[in-house]
């Protein structure tokens, strides 16, 4: 007989208060830098050995409050974006988009899990130049895929997208309904002879059961934290489930601050972070980076010494190089009708990825982003809303078709991170591919006004009192590429330092392109992928 329900039940088992503090100097089989998509992903896959495994993460949990709901706490007011100040290439300082909290970025993304295309693992020909070919093929991570599909929860429908890689099995979960002014917007594409598709959801969704579903399809999940922990995030998925294992532990507000070697340069001896102000240090036989392209790359650049002066695993200079953010525009298009849509990220297109018999290079992907209202708008666009109150904002969002336009920026080697001595970051970077980011909103902006619209559409801007420029760090990528040459990428095949016996970097770093799709997920497939070989390293 099932017990009742008591007051005080919990959903997660608790850690034992041991596992959440760790004494200075302590040792453990594997330490992991960082608990989002890569890192908390790891957590997860290494919990069910013998390892004993250490995350740090430098943020705290993010809380579970009633703020977490709030698009003016969220977007107008940042309440959950980092206080760091970076530097952009002229010296001039700007905030960065970044969320430190156990689970990474995880904890703010929309969840949209693409695959890359099978074509983008290989040389593709851009209009401003070429996508490097992957030293791996999409063959070798479609399993991982499947994985990181099911492990994430994600809902779709294979057979819809013309651009679709081969897969090994369907989508574990069936795709999230259009309500019906998306499923209106889907049969026009139709009509106009487009293939939109159900967008890739990670998302605790049971729609055939809703009393019994976590995720409610609120309006509240793309870009909002989720109060009710709905989205699968890697909070949720790795690093909880991950610490129901006695052998892994959790230090939040550690900060990692540089990785010391032994005398011969060759392993990480120890890895020394301030936690609360307070300087210590832990040990690992392997010791795994996983921080976000840009905070992998200051910490390996931070800790340069006699054996690589550059920093660390940089003998071929690659470190910091390479980095990617995609040419992405948040747009909203103002249409006659109104569209009352809650949970609008369901569409998806792809029908430009590759091109046109017009335009032969790639251009991106289409897909819904989260409905807007007044008060979310505002927060994007503050100066250009300021004198327009919050009742006409919430009139003009009703009608309001909101899109996240995405085009691949190629990996330039001058487009990179750097740090001074203080550990400042300083990201350099000069847009390329432009004219396929302009082609596919053209491309939109016929397709829209042939249809239903009555207006052109609106640029909108993304983070709190900034453009879509580079403070927006969602989707980064590059600086620590992996390949078979140690002369000109970072890491071996399996994401270990080419110079370094035990160091792995298992984050968006690893990748030597971006493609045009939302790079979360081969994260998550690369981690359960690197799992995989650090449980068969460590014979467990």
């Amino acid at each position: 007989m099932t017990a009742p329900f008591t007051p005080g039940t919990v959903l997660d088992p608790l850690p034992a208060a041991a596992q959440l503090e760790v004494a200075d100097g302590a040792h453990f089989d594997v330490v992991i830098i960082g608990s989002g998509a890569g890192g908390g992903t790891l957590a997860g896959r290494l919990a069910a050995s013998e390892l004993r495994v250490l995350v740090l993460e430098r943020g705290d949990w993010l809380p579970q409050e009633p703020q977490n709901w709030s698009a003016e706490e969220v977007f107008q007011k940042g309440r959950y974006v980092s206080a760091d100040l970076w530097r952009d290439r002229h010296g001039k300082s700007f905030q960065p988009g970044s969320h430190y909290f156990v689970g990474g970025a995880t904890k703010m993304y929309g969840a949209a899990h693409f695959r890359l295309r099978e074509r983008d693992f290989e040389a593709v020909e851009h209009v401003d130049g070429i996508s490097p070919a992957w030293p791996l093929r999409y063959a070798d991570f479609e399993p991982w895929y499947q994985r990181a599909e099911e492990l994430y929860q994600v809902h779709g429908q294979r057979g819809e997208d013309p651009t679709e890689p081969p897969c090994s099995g369907p989508y574990p979960h069936p795709p999230v309904a259009h309500e019906p002014r998306m499923q209106k917007l889907v049969d026009d594409l139709r009509g106009a002879g487009l293939h939109p598709f159900h967008a890739p959801s990670g998302v605790r969704l049971e729609e055939g059961a809703m009393p019994f579903s976590r995720c409610r399809k609120c309006n509240c999940c793309d870009g909002f934290p989720c109060l009710v922990h709905a989205k699968s995030d890697a909070e949720v998925l790795g690093i909880r489930p991950a610490l129901a294992s006695p052998r892994v532990s959790l230090l939040t507000r550690a900060h990692v601050q540089r990785l010391e070697t032994d005398a011969g340069g060759r392993s990480v001896r120890r890895v020394h972070f301030e936690r609360d102000g307070v300087p210590a240090s832990v040990s690992g036989d392997v010791v795994v980076v996983s921080c976000g392209a840009a905070n992998s790359a200051r910490l390996l650049l931070m800790s340069a010494c006699d054996g690589h002066p550059r920093g660390l695993a940089n003998g071929s200079d690659q470190v910091g190089r390479n980095y990617m953010f995609h040419n992405s525009k948040a747009m909203v298009a103002l249409a006659h009708e109104p569209n009352p849509t809650v949970f609008q990220k369901t569409v998806s297109v792809n029908d430009w990825y590759f091109g046109d018999a017009d335009f032969q290079w790639p251009m991106g992907n289409l897909q819904m982003t989260g409905k807007t209202n007044g008060t979310m708008m505002k927060g994007y666009a503050p100066l250009e809303t300021f004198l327009m109150p919050g009742w006409t904002m919430d009139k003009i969002a009703e009608h309001a078709l909101d899109f996240w336009i995405s085009t691949e920026d190629l990996p330039d080697p001058d487009n990179r991170v750097s740090v001074d001595a203080g550990g400042t970051i300083t990201l350099s970077y000069t847009p390329n591919n432009q004219k396929a980011s302009q082609e596919l909103v053209r491309r939109l902006e016929a397709v829209l006004e042939r249809l239903y619209l009555k207006k052109h559409l609106v640029e909108r801007q993304i983070y709190i009192q900034s453009p879509m420029t580079i403070a927006a760090v969602g989707h980064q990528s590059g600086t620590c590429r992996f390949g078979s040459d140690p002369a000109t990428s970072v890491l071996d095949l399996n994401c270990k330092a080419h110079e370094l016996d035990n160091l792995y970097v298992v984050d968006t770093s690893f990748m030597p392109s971006i493609g045009a799709v939302n790079p979360s997920l081969t994260a998550i497939a690369n981690a359960l992928r690197v799992g995989e070989h650090l449980l068969e390293r460590l014979g467990r």
